[in-house]
């Protein structure tokens, strides 16, 4: 009962993290233009969100393996709350930059959180406490798009604030309610920086886990792709505003958690995990290949809906069957679970 109880706990943290990441994701393109800057640089500023993830992913893995979850979790949060406060704090280009590089590395308690739940649950139980991470960060979209839409009438620095406010809560209470799930005999000794890529690579070589890797690093990349861009593309195309945005991803977000939380849980039963993988893939798959010849707003609705419930039941199934592999380190379970 009480590994179920911290389980719920890390799926609270990653929702209140969630939540401040849908404040700002849905405003991000507005925030870059009031800078001065264009398409070009949004784009840039999203792969750069995921470029700094993904070099700190695996880090940030090798040091849970090292010092436990809990620590790298704790400070990943406090990370978020300094990132939104100097996200609404900065007045240039290159500042912007720099909070955006800060909370790509602080997002990556994300795929620690997944590191947490394999070592506390069983693994008949992984893949529905994956799909709880899920829920928690569909949910923390819907609330976190919500407010951001809202709020962004009274200016567009007030949102990142907000997020940097909730951050810090969800830190301060982590901190005091979260325990350690690694016992000190299972931590490692070796140094978490030393080859880095070496180790990637060999993650990568392993038959065990490298096909798994691959597939979730391919299935990211697209998802990303649109998540990064999508607010600028209905801009371009619709005229959407950040309200307009803000209920697609609302929308986006409730059909993630409703997935995630509750589909995905009702299939596990019935399906493998590579079926549910299959099946999620095609559905991403059929809704990319319709969603660049949309010409009118409300047909995004259905396609996102494709994409959300294809990506709520691949990543859980994907990620599951990686951690029932042999290769078990914090490190390699961030490759596999990186978020953008």
């Amino acid at each position: 009962m009480a590994l179920n109880h911290h389980r719920y706990i890390v799926a609270s943290s990653v929702l209140v993290d969630m939540l401040g990441y849908g404040l700002i994701m849905p405003l991000l393109p507005f925030i870059v233009q009031t800078r001065g800057g264009n398409a070009t640089i949004i784009g840039l500023l999203g792969s750069l969100y995921t470029l700094i993830q993904l070099l700190a992913a695996p880090l940030f893995g090798a040091l849970s393996d090292r010092v436990g979850r809990r620590p790298v979790i704790l400070d990943c949060l406090f990370g978020s709350a300094l990132a939104y406060s100097w996200l609404a704090l900065a007045d240039s280009l290159p500042l912007l930059a720099a909070a955006i590089a800060l909370g790509g590395v602080a997002g990556s308690s994300l795929p620690v959180a997944q590191a947490y739940i394999a070592n506390v649950t069983s693994p008949t139980e992984r893949t529905r406490g994956f799909g709880l991470l899920g829920a928690a960060f569909g949910l923390g979209l819907i609330g976190g798009a919500a407010i951001g839409g809202f709020l962004s009438q009274f200016g567009l620095a007030l949102p990142p604030l907000i997020a940097a406010t909730i951050a810090l809560i969800n830190a301060i209470y982590a901190s005091i309610v979260l325990p350690e799930s690694l016992s000190p005999k299972r931590c490692t000794a070796s140094l978490p920086f030393r080859n880095l890529f070496g180790s990637a690579l060999i993650a990568l070589q392993a038959s065990s886990v490298g096909p798994l890797l691959i597939a979730v690093m391919l299935l990211n990349i697209t998802f990303a792709g649109l998540q990064s861009n999508i607010a600028l593309y209905t801009l371009t195309r619709f005229g959407w505003g950040p309200d307009q945005n803000a209920i697609l991803f609302v929308f986006v977000g409730l059909c993630a958690a409703l997935t995630q939380g509750v589909l995905i849980g009702q299939l596990q039963s019935r399906l493998s995990d590579a079926w549910l993988a299959s099946g999620g893939l095609g559905l991403m798959a059929l809704a990319f290949a319709f969603v660049s010849g949309v010409h009118t707003g409300w047909l995004l609705f259905p396609l996102t809906a494709l994409l959300a419930i294809g990506m709520g039941l691949a990543v859980p199934a994907i990620t599951s069957s990686s951690h029932d592999r042999p290769v078990k380190t914090g490190k390699e379970l961030c490759l596999a679970g990186c978020r953008h």
